[in-house]
C-alpha cells in the first residue's frame, strides 16, 4: 500500500462539509444547469437542486448536481476540450516552423533564380555560339542543384563534375572548328582534364564551397519540417482512459460540487496534465537537441558556408571558368594532343562569331546578405523560445487555457472541495510518475507515436550535424513535404547516362563524423561517428516491436 506524505490532508478533506461552502439547504444548481446547457446538452433530467451524490463515479460523492449521465458527458467533453487545447498549442509552433521553412526556403529559391537569370542574360552577348549552342548544360546544372535542394536522391558532387565534364566536351569541340573530334577522342580528353585542369581551380573551389552551402540549406529547411511534422503528430495522441477521468476531475467537478467559480490549484493542475502528457515531455531532450543544431546550421549558412556569397554568385564563377579556358585555349589543347594523339582535320573553318565575343565583361552579383542575416536572426530568436516547449506546456496550458489558480492560493479546488493543494509537484517525463497522485500513469508503457517521433528528431539531427561539417547525407527516407520531384528517376539519359562514369572524383554521399554532442550541440568535429539515418530507423522498428511484446 502506498503512502503519501499528505495523508493528513485526505483526513481533513474527509472532515469537510458535504456541501462544500453551504450550509444545510440544498442549493440551486443554476449555474450548473446554465453551463451545461452553454456546451450543447439537454437540460432534461438535469436537477434544479443538489442531489446526493453516490452515483458518481469520477467526482467526490457529496451533494451534488451532477447526473450519471451528466458526468459522463463531462467527460466526453473535458477530453475533446484537452486534446483541442493540445492541437491548438502544437498549431502555434507549426506556425512558427513552417514560417521559418518558407522564408528561408523564398529567399534561397531565389537566390537561384538570380543567378540563374543573370546568366541567361549575360551569357549570350559575352560567350555567343558558346553559350548558345550549350544551354542545356547550363540548364541541367541549374535543374540538378533545384533537385538536389528539394531533397532528391542525386549525389550533388557527381552533378557538378558532370557539369563540367560535359561543358568541357561542348567548349573544346567548339573552340577547336577545325578538327574531327569523335566521342572517343573526348573521352580520352576528360580523363586527362583532371591534370590539365582547363577551367583553373575554378571547379574545385566552387565543389567545396556550393556542396557545403546545399548541404547546409536544405538539412537546415528540412529540419524546420521534420519539427513542425513532429508537433502535429503528438498534438495528435488520443488521452488515455485514467487521464480523461483526471481532466474532468480537474476541470468539471468542481461544477458538479457547486463551485463553479472556483478556480482549479495551480499546483493540482499541473500534477494533472504531467501525468496526461508524460510520454509528451521524454520528447524534450531530443526536441531541445534539434532546435540546437538548426540554430548551429544557421550559424553556418551566415558564416563559413554562405549561401549568399556561394549560391548568388554562381553563374560568375562559371564565367570565370570558361574566361579561364579561353585565355588558356592553346595551351590545354596542345597537351591533350599530346596525350591523346592529333585529331583528324575538319572541312570545317573556324567560328569568326567565337571570335568576336571574346572580349571580357564583367559580372555583379547583388547582396542580399543583409536579408540573409535578418533571416537568421529570427530563426534563432525562435528556435531559442522554442526550446523549452515540451517541459513547459503543462504551466502554459495550466495558466492560460485551464485558467488554474495561483499556486499559493487556499481557496482554489484541490479536486475534492475549495481549500489548499498539499501533494508535490511531479517531475517532467514518464518515468517521474510513478506516484502522480492525480493520473495513473503506467511508465512500463510508453506511447509508441511518441517513441517514434523522438527517432525522427534523432536522425534529423544527426543530419543537421553532418550538414554542420559540411558531410552530405541520404534523404531517402524524409518526409512527403519536402520529396521534391522524387528519388531521382527522372535524370535524363545524356546528364545521368554512359558520361557519368567520366566524373574524375565522385563520393557517395557520408552519414558519418557527427559533431560530438555532449550537450548536442554541433560546433566543432567530433572522433566519435554516430549512427546513420538508416541505422536509427532499423532501430525505431526494434524499439517498436519490443514494446508492442510487453504490452
Amino acid at each position: 500500500m502506498r503512502v503519501f506524505p499528505w495523508g493528513f490532508w485526505l483526513l481533513c478533506v474527509a472532515s469537510a462539509p458535504a456541501r462544500g461552502d453551504s450550509g444545510s439547504k440544498a442549493r440551486s444548481c443554476s449555474e450548473v444547469r446554465q453551463l451545461y446547457g452553454a456546451k450543447g446538452f439537454s437540460l432534461s433530467g438535469v436537477p434544479q437542486a443538489e442531489i446526493s451524490g453516490e452515483h458518481l463515479r469520477i467526482c467526490p460523492q457529496g451533494y451534488t448536481c451532477c447526473t450519471s449521465e451528466m458526468e459522463e458527458n463531462f467527460a466526453n467533453k473535458s477530453r475533446s476540450e484537452f486534446e483541442a487545447m493540445l492541437k491548438e498549442a502544437g498549431r502555434s509552433v507549426q506556425a512558427t516552423l513552417t514560417a521559418q521553412h518558407r522564408s528561408f526556403d523564398s529567399y534561397f529559391q531565389d537566390l537561384l533564380n538570380k543567378s540563374e537569370k543573370a546568366l541567361y542574360d549575360a551569357f549570350p552577348s559575352m560567350y555567343g555560339e558558346l553559350y548558345t549552342q550549350n544551354v542545356k548544360v547550363f540548364k541541367d546544372l541549374y535543374s540538378e542543384l533545384r533537385r538536389y535542394y528539394r531533397s532528391s536522391n542525386i549525389n550533388l558532387e557527381e552533378a557538378l563534375n558532370e557539369f563540367w565534364t560535359r561543358l568541357l566536351e561542348r567548349l573544346f569541340k567548339l573552340l577547336n572548328p577545325q578538327y574531327h573530334i569523335t566521342d572517343e577522342y573526348l573521352d580520352c580528353m576528360v580523363k586527362h582534364a583532371e591534370q590539365h585542369r582547363p577551367f583553373g581551380e575554378v571547379p574545385r573551389d566552387l565543389k567545396v564551397k556550393a556542396t557545403r552551402a546545399f548541404i547546409a540549406a536544405r538539412s537546415y529547411a528540412q529540419g524546420f519540417l521534420v519539427g513542425s511534422d513532429v508537433v502535429k503528430k503528438v498534438s495528435q495522441v488520443s488521452l488515455s482512459h485514467e487521464c480523461t477521468r483526471a481532466i474532468m476531475k480537474l476541470m468539471y467537478c468542481p461544477h458538479c460540487r457547486g463551485m463553479s467559480s472556483v478556480k482549479p490549484c495551480n499546483n493540482y493542475c499541473l500534477n494533472v496534465v504531467k501525468g496526461c502528457l508524460a510520454n509528451q515531455a521524454d520528447l524534450s531532450t531530443e526536441w531541445k537537441y534539434l532546435m540546437d543544431s538548426l540554430i548551429g546550421v544557421a550559424d553556418r549558412i551566415d558564416g563559413p558556408y554562405n549561401v549568399d556569397t556561394v549560391i548568388g554568385t554562381i553563374h560568375m564563377r562559371i564565367a570565370e571558368a570558361i574566361s579561364n579556358l579561353q585565355e588558356n585555349k592553346d595551351s590545354i589543347t596542345s597537351k591533350v594532343f599530346q596525350g591523346c594523339g592529333n585529331p583528324k582535320i575538319s572541312t570545317k573553318g573556324s567560328s569568326s562569331e567565337d571570335k568576336k565575343r571574346r572580349g571580357k565583361v564583367t559580372l555583379e552579383a547583388k547582396s542580399s546578405a543583409q536579408a540573409l542575416e535578418m533571416l537568421v536572426l529570427d530563426a534563432k530568436g525562435n528556435l531559442t523560445a522554442l526550446k523549452t516547449y515540451w517541459i513547459t506546456l503543462p504551466s502554459s496550458l495550466c495558466s492560460k487555457k485551464v485558467m488554474s489558480s495561483s499556486a499559493s492560493d487556499d481557496k482554489c479546488w484541490n479536486g475534492m472541495t475549495k481549500g489548499s493543494y498539499l501533494p508535490e509537484v511531479m517531475g517532467d517525463g514518464l518515468a517521474n510518475q510513478i506516484n502522480n497522485p492525480e493520473v495513473e500513469v503506467d511508465i512500463t508503457k510508453p506511447d509508441m507515436t511518441i517513441r517514434q517521433q523522438i527517432m525522427q528528431l534523432k536522425i534529423m539531427t544527426n543530419r543537421l550535424g553532418n550538414a554542420n561539417i559540411g558531410n552530405d547525407v541520404d534523404f531517402q527516407d524524409t518526409s512527403d513535404d519536402m520529396s521534391g520531384s522524387g528519388s531521382g528517376d527522372s535524370c535524363p539519359d545524356d546528364v545521368c547516362g554512359k558520361r557519368l562514369s567520366k566524373s574524375p572524383s565522385t563520393r557517395q554521399p557520408e552519414t558519418h563524423a557527427i559533431p560530438k554532442q555532449s550537450g548536442h550541440g554541433v560546433n566543432g568535429a567530433s572522433s566519435r561517428s554516430l549512427p546513420s539515418a538508416s541505422l536509427l530507423l532499423l532501430l525505431s522498428v526494434a524499439v517498436t516491436a519490443a514494446l508492442h511484446l510487453r504490452r
